[in-house]
């Protein structure tokens, strides 16, 4: 097996793992965090009805993956949210390290007024 290869197979076991534990309700949907090599993307999913209430990513503005733009995805986010009426969610980190741009998305979101 290659590296990559084993890398993709156990973020996959990892985010299994989360999404046994974690579930998002009307109340509190799941914001789900996925990080590609040139952008970061956030989403508030009601899994009860399987469906997303609010969307924000790096691509809006055509800026890169760093903290800084993380942390404003984070914001939008969570501005999107209280639109839908939403103050409350669960993070699901999707088998990422809660590290770098997966923290600074929900460092963003709380500096923004939602609860994590």
């Amino acid at each position: 097996m290659s590296k990559t290869a084993k890398k993709v197979t156990q973020r996959a076991r990892i985010r299994r793992r989360i999404r046994a534990k974690v579930a998002g309700t009307p109340a509190r949907p799941r914001l789900s965090v996925f990080r590609s090599n040139k952008h970061i993307y956030a989403q508030l999913i009601d899994d009860a009805a399987g469906t997303t209430l609010a969307a924000a990513s790096t691509r809006e503005n055509g800026g890169g993956i760093g903290v800084d733009a993380s942390k404003a995805v984070g914001q939008r986010i969570a501005e999107r949210a209280k639109e839908a009426g939403v103050d409350r969610a669960v993070f699901d980190r999707g088998g990422y390290r809660y590290h770098g741009n997966v923290q600074a998305v929900a460092e963003g979101a709380r500096d923004g007024g939602l609860t994590l």
